[in-house]
């Protein structure tokens, strides 16, 4: 076997393409959209590489048949968050061979331990945690979300055998939307609604830019008091917000106010993958064409909650209910969706897990962010509670 750092378009086009070997006969797999991952790579478009630094390797066989690869990346804003120099691994796939995994793994991780990292966690993402993050370790029979990691079973058995060990995993959920809401949401959103200064609303009728300034205000009156937070920009929330304009339906998009302040979110988005496994991994021009076919005529059936928070200054007054409730009474009824599945949730965040468990949701997916520390001798934590 012989591993080549990716310097040069070839490489990178081999990288690419390595899991179209891997998952040649697994029907449940859907390919990341190619460009997506190559431009997390790009140094011109993503900000990272201003103070990180990334590489990728792919791996070849004695025959020179592209086996498997792994990419490392490092940066200010991930050590800075995990409060030791950490850094990270991903986008690993591998055929299913002991000894291939080991020379990978081995490769990425002297590599960030010349960076002078202290820990390596992964397999993660050169960017934010909603995508291409973790490691499937249960239910590798259903199709997955959009930019979710999906793997064999075995890559558990390389992480692990190489020394890796759970930091936290990742909770998905599933419900089927006709399931009446539970009593609790039921009692506490008629509570909260007697008070004419509070409503909850979707999207619609709203322009994009007021979508973003909801979406920011929500979102750090949400967090402000986790241990790291750091605020949400305006133009960060813009960009999220543009960046989810080509897949919204402002339909399943959920706010609460009081007067007219937003103080909840429950933000959902269609299930991309209905649309993608028609493209194939490609959005060339024929796999846009296909996309937008597939979009605008093919039938649909999921929505992904991708963010669900309440300013805490309004926790314990039944916002939470409010929100769940306006769903089954506005989004049901429109026969759109049949199931809702919430995703990710972190198992340090035992509020979400408690009212995911509320809402009926049942636990269908686990993934798992593993780390590897450089010191042996040092204590393994896992990821606080939060």
């Amino acid at each position: 076997m012989k591993i080549l750092q990716v310097d040069n378009s070839e490489l990178e086009r081999t990288w690419l393409s390595v899991p179209k070997s891997i998952y040649a006969n697994d029907s449940n797999y859907i390919p990341h959209i190619r460009q997506d991952v190559a431009n997390i790579f790009d140094k011109r478009k993503n900000k990272l590489f201003k103070d990180g630094n990334a590489t990728r390797w792919v791996l070849l066989s004695n025959e020179g048949e592209a086996i498997g690869r792994i990419a490392a990346f490092q940066s200010k804003k991930y050590s800075e968050a995990q409060k030791q120099k950490t850094g990270g691994l991903g986008f690993f796939e591998c055929l299913d061979n002991d000894d291939a995994a080991r020379l990978l793994l081995q490769t990425a991780c002297e590599w960030l331990w010349s960076q002078g990292m202290e820990a390596i966690d992964g397999p993660i993402n050169f960017g934010e945690k909603e995508a291409y993050w973790g490691l499937l370790i249960e239910n590798f029979t259903d199709m997955g979300s959009f930019r979710m990691n999906y793997n064999p079973p075995y890559y558990r058995r390389f992480f692990e055998d190489f020394g890796f060990r759970i930091y936290y995993e990742q909770l998905c959920y599933k419900r089927d939307l006709h399931v009446p809401a539970q009593e609790v949401f039921v009692r506490k959103s008629r509570q909260l609604l007697e008070d004419k200064a509070y409503r909850v609303a979707n999207a619609r009728g709203r322009s994009m830019e007021q979508i973003a300034n909801d979406f920011v205000t929500i979102y750090n009156a949400a967090w402000a008091v986790h241990g790291g937070f750091k605020p949400m920009k305006i133009e960060q929330a813009r960009k999220a917000i543009q960046a989810m304009k080509p897949i919204m339906d402002k339909d399943i998009m959920v706010f609460a106010y009081h007067n007219e302040k937003p103080i909840g979110f429950y933000i959902n988005l269609p299930e991309v993958n209905e649309f993608m496994q028609h493209v194939h991994g490609n959005l060339n021009a024929l796999g846009m064409l296909r996309f937008l076919f597939y979009k605008t005529f093919g039938k649909r059936s999921t929505m992904v909650g991708i963010v669900f928070g309440v300013d805490r200054a309004y926790h314990g007054k039944g916002v939470e209910g409010a929100m769940i409730k306006y769903c089954e009474e506005h989004i049901v009824t429109l026969n759109r969706y049949q199931e809702t599945i919430l995703t990710w949730i972190g198992d340090f965040n035992p509020k979400m897990i408690h009212v995911a468990e509320n809402l009926g949701a049942s636990l269908y997916r686990k993934l798992a962010t593993y780390r590897l520390l450089h010191n042996s001798d040092l204590p393994f934590d896992r990821h606080p509670t939060l």
